[in-house]
């Protein structure tokens, strides 16, 4: 059956309640005058008259009742709509018939899961303990309520044709069990059904799968399909395969009207607009409703494995009690043919498609006459003759009304669609009118004048069949009885035919069928013909299999007769017997053929046998002749034998003949095989060489394998003697080839290594290392291989002294890494790994040519044919050494100025965000945290501090390194290293000549001045010891570099910022290009100078003697402090003035009043530098009293004014003292300072000049000192 697809949604039902409404005002009640509480009409605009403004249900909108066109004299009582809400609700589209598609694609488990959930939950109780009657008392209650919308989904009409059927199938997806096989043909199987030979639905051609294939369904509680008959009134079978019951109701054939008509009273709108209702299964009615309007329906529950059969136009509806799956199918019996024609006139009526041409079926039924059964072919013939009786009244009625041209159609070639009634939507077969003023159009007999308004002459009429056709198929299914009796004499003739005349098994064949197509009976003339055609049978498939087969194997053992094949003499009788059969075989000839073709074989067997040795070209050829022929031939052992003895003579030959391939066990594989062929002259003589060949060889190859393991080794002499007594031999020795390989690769190095001792080039390290290892690895005494082992042993000896004299313990660089200009800068890790110094070029890419990293400059290195190139090569890696480190300083400099809120500034080896107390690297100018790297501890004389980025080595002195170049010398190998260790050397006398120039032209003494002299290194002294033990590290000038304090830069540096720890390293703009070049190149070398210490000193420490007096006027010096300080107070805004005074307060208060009050960053360990401990405490009080005193007596300050305040913190006695006239000098821990926003920038106690600490906190102070200053100058 065809039941409601995909989702059943139980339509919503409103009715009147029994208790009226309450009615709602539709008049706003006055309410107290509020601005949310004011409405105007939409359409005037004014909100007076407000018992007369209505408010509309939908939207809210108000209206005067006034204004409304046409005006309401009154409030309308209930539910009140405006104008545009009830133009939007009509201008909805009207909702179809029919149900939903599913949204969701299930799979049988996740359908059955949700069905079985829905159905559990819905009646609160396992799926198996709901009964049947509450399932079914709940469904008509939930189809009549009113207020409930329960929705389900069926999974219907899947096609069997797709998805696969429930029952088994011939060639289906799935194998067919043995115990289901008796199911692949029953009638039973509704794949079967609809083409048995009485279903008249097999005789219908055209593609009605719809009716002629199963249909699936899969149902769950509450799914239905709804009252409808089958396509064409015809009968229906439904099979429940498994699954919860399904409910079905029926009604009797006769009381289809009736149902329809009922159905119609009730609900008569719904067929106004759609009068084919019934047919498409969106209708459910109560059958209680129709049984109480006299409607006969009759109820039954279809459980698992039963079948439902529902009878021409009974109408049928049901549901499903829970998950299952059942099949479905159409069928068409003969006592349907006249409900089949009724129900086509009823289509007609109704204006609905049909699913196939009756008229067209009876006729295909009446042209197959001969072949339907006596019954089928009396009904047909009486359906036939109404459809004749019709179709001649029609044509008539046509030809009386004017239509005289006709024609020939062939409607069964047009499809459906494109001869269907313009009118009634009938499939036309019989006859059809159509007029050329629309083309492509027709109508059927009946409904000609509803074609078009041309006039009737213009029409024409098309026909499939005269009626002068039609009557002789009618009387073709009265003579159906009449073709047996012809039948039954051409057997006759057949079987009784002569040699000459006998007929094919075909035809044999082809009788058989005729009876059986016809439905003749079983006699013994139908029996005897059989029999006689199963032995021909019989006969045919043993001669093809004679023709067809062939030897599966080339050799078989025994040589005996195989089973089930025949002997020569055998296919000589069997051929007699072919041609004794009634009837003529096709196979007889060929098989004649055959036993000619095997006669021959033997006797050509006979004769090459009889010959001495044949080649076994034509021993092969007679076999390959055998091959064709599925007999027993006894020749064949023998031949096989003779075959076998002459291919090994041939394979022998062969292998001789090519000395250079013929191997140890080629000779011992053939001798093998000659061991077992059978005995024969030839045979044993070349058995005989080949096992003497086999000895002498194997004892060459044994002496051979015993000079190339002697030990010693042999000399080059020795060998060459014994490989040319193996060139000798016809035969491939591998051990002799090895040897022969051996001498030829000594005599290869020897050439090489003259040709480096005559070429007077330095040779490289890895050539040597390359000879080496090739000569090691030859079985031949070479006497220069000792002393190209021991120069390279001494080169590797000069790489651990030259690593051991440059390489920190544990170092993570390499010696060419340290001696080559830096590569990577900016690039490296802390945690980085042990770089290979010989790392492969990835296939495909080009060598690099820029020297960016250190494979790219030790491959240069080694590719450089001399030292010039080298160094040249070096020279451009130091080039580029200097810009990338130019790069980085000026990169990690202008961290500097990041503000403190810029979170993506990370610096660091961890690679965080800033965070006080900080080191700086006095090279790459990056800052670290003091927790996170090794600090300098205190020590005498100035420091500098490099991270371990820039540690790089030991930076031994120049007098360690000298021996090792003059060493390198003496060696006289050339090695990456080498050059690396001269180019270094060669920079470093470039520098010390460089730095001598500078430390003797004087132009070092502007920038002393600047930078303060000795009052840096005091402070310094000062910060460093207050660091912890466990972080502080011992450093050199010229191994590592010295941290400044931040008093040196005097850019804008704010003081809250965590770069802010006074401790910088040296402010670039103070010092010249020259001079920083210098410095910066001093700590990239590797080596230890005097004359790094000396520039250090004499920028960092304390002034001589010999250089006060070059010192700058105090006019000059003022004019240049004051300009410094203008720059300051213009470059920094009046809160960065506030935030920089409070932080340099509290960091100075705090570090001098015992480390009781911290600064508010995040607790690190402070990166400080400890003084010399040789400087005497008298001399350092002294050092700090006389710049103090130059500081106070001065106009002109060098430093920043927190300068000398760092240096006071070193003394506790000089804490209380601050420049004012009167100090105070108080004490404890309520101490609070303010610093001059004027020219000085010097720190007052906010006691001893009379602020508190709000006004030092809010304005500016400015001291009595820079006030009058300021006075004097605007006058």
């Amino acid at each position: 059956d065809k039941e409601m697809r995909s989702v059943v949604k139980l339509p919503e039902k409103k009715e009147l309640s029994g208790e009226p409404e309450k009615d709602k005002s539709k008049v706003r009640s006055k309410k107290p005058t509020n601005a949310v509480d004011l409405y105007v009409c939409l359409l005037c605009g004014s909100g007076n008259d407000e018992d007369r403004l209505l408010l509309c249900d939908g939207c809210d909108d108000s209206y005067h009742t006034f204004c409304l066109i046409p005006p309401l004299h009154d409030v309308p009582k209930g539910d009140w709509r405006c104008p545009q809400c009830l133009a939007q609700e009509c201008n909805k589209p009207q909702e179809a018939f029919g149900f939903e598609q599913a949204a969701r694609d299930y799979t049988l488990r996740t359908f059955g899961e949700m069905a079985d959930a829905f159905k559990s939950d819905y009646f609160n109780m396992p799926v198996h303990m709901v009964p049947t009657e509450l399932v079914e008392k709940e469904f008509w209650r939930l189809v009549s309520t009113i207020e409930e919308d329960v929705t389900v989904e069926y999974g219907a009409d899947i096609a069997s044709k797709e998805f696969g059927s429930g029952f088994p199938v011939r060639g289906g997806k799935f194998k067919v069990r043995p115990e289901e096989e008796e199911y692949l043909d029953s009638g039973w199987n509704l794949n079967n059904m609809p083409v048995m030979e009485q279903s008249v639905l097999a005789h219908i051609t055209a593609d009605i799968c719809g009716m002629k294939l199963p249909w699936l369904y899969v149902g769950m509680c509450f799914s239905s399909f709804c009252w409808h008959i089958e396509d064409h009134w015809s009968y229906s079978i439904n099979y429940l395969h498994w699954g919860e019951p399904k409910t079905w109701y029926g009604a009797p054939g006769y009381a289809a009207e009736q149902l329809e008509d009922v159905m119609k009273k009730l609900a008569p709108e719904l067929f106004e607009s759609q009068p084919d209702l019934l047919h498409q299964l969106v209708t459910i009615m109560n059958p209680n409703t129709l049984m109480a309007h006299g409607v006969p329906v009759y109820r039954t529950n279809q459980c698992a494995g039963e079948f439902v059969i529902t009878f021409p136009r009974a109408y049928h509806s049901g549901f499903n009690q829970g998950f299952n799956f059942a099949e479905a199918v159409n069928f068409c019996t003969v006592d349907w043919l006249p409900l089949g024609r009724q129900c086509v006139e009823h289509y007609r009526l109704l204006n609905r498609y049909c699913v196939f041409s009756h008229d067209e079926m009876i006729c295909k039924m009446a042209s197959k006459a001969d072949v339907l059964d006596v019954v089928v072919a009396s009904t047909v013939q009486k359906d036939m003759a109404i459809m004749i009786e019709e179709e001649k009244r029609l044509r008539e009625k046509v030809d009386k009304l004017g239509v005289t041209d006709s024609e020939r159609v062939t409607f069964e070639l047009f499809p459906d669609d494109e001869r269907q009634c313009l009118k009634c939507k009938t499939t036309c077969f019989m006859s059809a009118v159509y007029c050329p003023c629309k083309p492509g159009l027709l109508v059927c007999l009946y409904h000609m004048e509803d074609l078009c308004s041309c006039p009737t002459y213009k029409y024409k009429l098309g026909y499939r069949y005269t009626l002068e056709e039609l009557y002789p198929m009618m009387n073709a299914l009265k003579m159906r009885a009449e073709s047996y009796n012809e039948w039954a004499s051409n057997v006759n003739e057949a079987l009784e035919a002569k040699i000459n005349n006998k007929k094919s098994l075909i035809s044999f064949k082809a009788l058989i069928e005729e009876s059986e197509m016809k439905k003749f009976p079983d006699n013994d003339l139908l029996r005897h013909l059989r029999l006689v055609t199963q032995d021909a049978d019989k006969c045919a498939s043993v001669a093809q299999q004679l023709l067809n087969g062939k030897r599966q194997t080339r050799y078989r053992s025994g040589g005996g007769k195989c089973q089930n094949q025949l002997t020569v003499n055998e296919l000589r009788l069997f051929v007699r017997q072919l041609y004794a059969l009634p009837c003529v075989l096709s196979q007889t000839p060929l098989l004649k053929d055959l036993l000619d073709r095997v006669e021959a074989f033997q006797q050509q067997s006979q004769k090459l046998l009889s010959e001495e040795m044949p080649s076994a070209a034509e021993l092969q050829e007679l076999l390959d002749v055998s091959f064709d022929f599925d007999v027993d031939l006894p020749q064949l052992p023998e031949l096989r034998t003779r075959l076998e003895q002459a291919r090994w003579l041939e394979d022998v030959q062969l292998a001789c003949s090519e000395h250079s391939s013929l191997t140890l066990d080629d000779m011992r594989r053939l001798i093998d095989s000659g061991v077992g062929l059978a005995p024969y002259p030839a045979v044993e003589k070349a058995m005989a060489k080949l096992q003497e060949l086999l000895t002498v060889s194997e004892h060459w190859d044994d002496k051979a394998r015993n000079l190339i393991k002697a030990r010693p080794r042999q000399s080059l002499s020795s060998l060459a003697a014994a490989v040319k007594e193996l060139e000798e031999i016809p035969a491939y020795l591998p051990n002799g080839a090895a040897l022969k390989d051996a001498v030829q690769k000594a005599k290869d190095w020897l050439q090489e290594v003259e040709a480096l001792q005559v070429g007077g080039r330095v040779p490289v390290l890895d050539t040597l290392a390359e000879l080496v290892t090739r000569g090691r690895s030859i079985p031949v005494h070479l006497d220069y291989l000792p002393r190209l082992e021991a120069l390279v042993a001494e080169v590797q000896a000069w790489k651990e002294c030259a690593a051991n004299t440059f390489l920190c313990e544990n170092s993570p660089y390499s010696l060419l890494e340290v001696l080559c200009p830096w590569c990577d800068i900016g690039m490296l890790s802390l945690k980085r790994k042990q770089k290979k110094l010989k790392e492969p070029v990835p296939s495909g890419k080009k060598k690099s040519s820029k020297l960016e990293t250190l494979s790219d400059l030790e491959r240069a290195l080694s590719e450089s044919k001399d030292t010039a190139s080298a160094m040249a090569t070096l020279g451009e890696a130091r080039l580029r050494e200097m810009e990338a480190l130019r790069a980085l300083r000026a990169a990690n400099e202008v961290k500097v100025l990041s503000s403190e809120e810029d979170a993506e500034l990370k610096v660091c080896l961890c690679q965080k965000e800033p965070a006080a107390p900080m080191i700086q690297c006095e090279l790459c100018r990056g800052f670290f945290h003091t927790s996170c790297v090794p600090v300098p501890s205190a020590a005498p004389g100035p420091r500098v501090w490099l991270c371990p980025h820039c540690h790089r080595s030991e930076k031994p002195p120049l007098e360690k390194i000298l021996p090792l170049l003059a060493s390198l010398q003496r060696i006289r190998v050339r090695l990456p290293e080498g050059d690396a260790l001269r180019y270094m050397i060669e920079r470093t006398v470039n520098w010390q000549h460089r730095a001598q120039q500078m430390l003797y032209s004087g132009n070092l003494k502007h920038i002393h001045d600047k930078v303060g002299s000795g009052l840096l290194y005091s402070r310094w002294q000062a910060l460093a010891g207050q660091l912890p033990e466990t972080n502080k590290v011992s450093q050199t000038i010229g191994a590592m570099s010295f941290s400044m304090p931040h008093d040196w830069d005097n850019r804008t540096v704010y003081l809250h910022s965590p770069f802010s720890t006074g401790q910088h390293c040296i402010p670039l703009h103070v010092i010249s290009t020259e001079l920083d070049e210098l410095m910066m190149e001093a700590q990239l070398l590797q080596v230890s100078l005097p004359e790094i210490q000396e520039l250090y000193q004499a920028l960092f420490t304390k002034q001589s003697p010999a250089l006060q007096p070059e010192q700058r006027s105090p006019s000059a010096a003022t004019s240049e402090k004051a300009s410094c300080c203008r720059g300051k107070k213009d470059g920094i805004s009046y809160m960065e003035r506030k935030l920089k005074r409070r932080f340099e307060r509290e960091s100075f208060c705090g570090e001098k009043r015992a480390r009781v009050k911290k600064m508010r960053t995040p607790k690190k360990k402070k990166l400080k530098l400890s003084h010399s401990k040789d400087l005497c405490s008298n001399k350092l009080e002294r050092e700090r009293e006389r710049l103090l005193e130059l500081q106070r007596s001065s106009d002109s300050h060098l430093l920043p004014s927190d300068t000398s305040f760092s240096e006071q913190e070193d003394s506790e006695d000089e804490d209380a003292i601050c420049p004012a006239v009167n100090c105070l000098q108080p004490e404890g821990d309520e101490v609070d300072w303010v610093q001059c926003d004027g020219s000085c920038n010097q720190w007052f106690h906010q006691v001893c000049v009379g602020i508190s600490p709000e006004m030092a906190e809010k304005e500016d102070y400015i001291c009595a000192s820079c006030a009058g200053k300021n006075a004097q100058y605007r006058k």
